[in-house]
C-alpha cells in the first residue's frame, strides 16, 4: 500500500501500470489515518521495484504531513508492506533514493509492515476515472530513482 498525499492521483498512477489488475482508496487504522492505495498487481509483469520506483518518483517524499496543497496527517508519505522481503526492498528503495535527492532534503517516508486497513468511501474509488478534471496534487521532485531494473 502506498500513501503519496491524496490517493486519488496515487490510485490514478498505478492503475495505469502494465500488470496492476486493481487498486483501491483505503485508509489505515494506526495512530491516525492515512490516505494510501492498496495496489493487486501481477508479479511476472510487474515487479514490486517498479511500484517502488513509480511511488519514490510521483509525490515529494520530504514534505512530511503534506503533498501540494493537501497538509495534514492524512496526507503523510506512506509505505505499508505485507512481507518482511517487501519491507527490505521498500527500506532499501528509500535510501537508493535519499542518496539520489541529497543529504539537504531527508525522507520523512514512514515504512513498515501493515497491521489493518479500511476502505475509502466508494465515491472514492477510482475518483479521477469518474472525475477527469479533478483535484490531483500529485508531484514529484524531479529527481529520478536509479532503481536497477528487474528481470
Amino acid at each position: 500500500m502506498f500513501g503519496m498525499g491524496c490517493f486519488w492521483g496515487a490510485e490514478r498512477l498505478f492503475w495505469m501500470m502494465p500488470g496492476v489488475y486493481s487498486t483501491q482508496d483505503v485508509c489505515t487504522k494506526e495512530t491516525g489515518h492515512a490516505e494510501v492505495v492498496r495496489v493487486i498487481y501481477n508479479p511476472q509483469l510487474t515487479h514490486f521495484n517498479d511500484l517502488l520506483k513509480a511511488f519514490w518518483e510521483s509525490h515529494d517524499p520530504t514534505m512530511g504531513n503534506r503533498q501540494g496543497n493537501d497538509i495534514g496527517t492524512q496526507y503523510r508519505s506512506v509505505i505499508f508492506v505485507s512481507t518482511e522481503d517487501q519491507l527490505k526492498s521498500a527500506l532499501a528503495s528509500r535510501d537508493v533514493f535519499q542518496r539520489a535527492l541529497g543529504a539537504s532534503r531527508p525522507i520523512t517516508t514512514e515504512i513498515r509492515l501493515l497491521t489493518e486497513f479500511f476502505y475509502a468511501e466508494p465515491y472514492h474509488q477510482q475518483y479521477l476515472h469518474k472525475n477527469p478534471n479533478g483535484y490531483c496534487g500529485l508531484r514529484g521532485t524531479g529527481i529520478t530513482c536509479p532503481l536497477a531494473e528487474q528481470p
